[in-house]
């Protein structure tokens, strides 16, 4: 579920094409196998839909003007999510919500095309902390989306982080929403000030909600339509997020029936410490459920 303006780009690409949406450089793939569309503001993947199938993310109808960032889609928390801001190098530790890299330019370094599919390869234009670098990797092919960032501490001192790929899936509708593989998991409850419980049985979306979920298995969300698994690396963290009626300003009431964040993080649950020339990978897998 993406704007009609950025459907059309879409349309009108014939293999691989580079255009400008919103302000924005966006890297725009139509093939046999399906189509998906990148931001280079933040190395976010906005689009991705299988051949035959409906779109798998949602991106709203009415994107913030530069510089603010584009919701919807996949971006990019680094180096730190949300107010978890171990590795905030700003003064006061008063950095963005949700850190640097979705703000910031990307640049294609790469596109490997083969038969089934391709993967892309994408880092930051500037350097966004003193020690940490950042490249994602995308892979996309006719039965699954697959998001790799991955961090590597260049420097000579060991840095606490945490992450997320901010995940937004389309859904028919929130409130017919259903997630399975969560039962038994501890979570902080982000609307009761952080209180811990267990999830039982079947999360049902009927209202406002924000968990982090202690767990690394994967989800199934059915949305009486549809199912769609979604797996992930290197994450005990499951972060689950819809507003309810609580709406940003940039989210009309209507598009937001129509999407729930579903996130590979790494949280206060599970912070990553980098020891000098350590990599981290968090990664998503979208497919079938």
């Amino acid at each position: 579920m993406i704007p009609d303006s950025l459907k059309q780009l879409l349309k009108s690409t014939d293999g691989q094409q580079t255009a400008h949406w919103e302000g924005r450089e966006v890297v725009l793939f139509n093939m046999p196998w399906g189509e998906l569309a990148i931001s280079l503001q933040g190395a976010q993947v906005l689009h991705f839909r299988p051949h035959d199938d409906s779109d798998w993310l949602w991106v709203t109808p009415t994107p913030q003007a530069l510089p603010g960032a584009i919701r919807g889609g996949i971006p990019l928390c680094w180096p730190w999510f949300a107010d978890e801001r171990y590795a905030d190098e700003s003064p006061n530790r008063d950095g963005p919500f949700h850190g640097l890299a979705r703000h910031t330019a990307w640049r294609l370094d790469a596109v490997d095309e083969h038969a089934e599919g391709i993967e892309v390869h994408l880092s930051p234009e500037q350097r966004l902390h003193t020690q940490l670098t950042a490249r994602l990797v995308v892979q996309a092919n006719a039965q699954r989306l697959n998001v790799e960032l991955i961090s590597e501490n260049t420097g000579e001192t060991p840095v606490k982080t945490s992450g997320a790929l901010h995940t937004y899936l389309a859904v028919a509708d929130i409130h017919q929403c259903r997630l399975e593989g969560l039962s038994g998991a501890r979570y902080l409850d982000k609307l009761r000030d952080f209180a811990e419980s267990e999830q039982q049985g079947t999360l049902a979306i009927n209202g406002a909600v924000d968990r982090i979920y202690h767990t690394n298995e994967a989800v199934l969300l059915n949305d009486g339509e549809r199912s769609l698994r979604i797996g992930k690396q290197s994450s005990d963290s499951t972060v689950v997020w819809h507003p309810n009626d609580d709406l940003p300003g940039d989210t009309p009431a209507d598009a937001a029936r129509h999407f729930v964040c579903v996130e590979a993080a790494n949280t206060r649950l599970d912070p990553v410490w980098l020891v000098p020339g350590a990599q981290h990978l968090l990664g998503t897998t979208l497919s079938r459920g």
